[in-house]
């Protein structure tokens, strides 16, 4: 059984595959408060990774960690979106996926937090 939804191919896909990237990036600053504090703190820190990172490794992994946090904060609103789809009972299964998800957010943090706390460390000590 094919997927009525899947029949795009070439320029065509890549064009409607970057038209719902681009919703789904509005819909989750829209609907999502802890993704609008994110954006606001990668527009601060994703520039400022430029300016602290030494080499193109440590300005990649100053910038890449802050992106991060955004990526797992989307896959986590992804998680609540579909088991708020099936249903908003109360369900132990239902708040173990969230749970999973908040904490994934939450150990992304940490990792950017560290990066960000080492590199401002070297920086300012040197």
């Amino acid at each position: 059984m094919s997927n009525p939804h899947k029949g795009r191919t070439g320029l065509d896909r890549v064009i409607h595959a970057a038209g719902y990237s681009w919703s789904g990036l509005c819909t989750a600053y829209r609907n999502e408060s802890a993704f609008r504090q994110e954006t606001v703190l990668a527009i601060l820190l994703v520039p400022a990774a430029f300016w602290l990172g030494r080499s193109w490794v440590e300005t990649a992994l100053l910038a890449g960690s802050v992106l991060l946090v955004m990526i797992v904060e989307l896959l986590n609103s992804a998680v609540e979106a579909a088991i708020d789809r099936i249903s908003f009972e109360l369900h132990d299964l239902s708040k173990l996926a969230k749970d999973f998800g908040s904490a994934a957010v939450m150990l992304a943090l940490l990792l950017c937090g560290g990066i960000w706390a080492a590199a401002l460390w070297q920086h300012l000590s040197a």
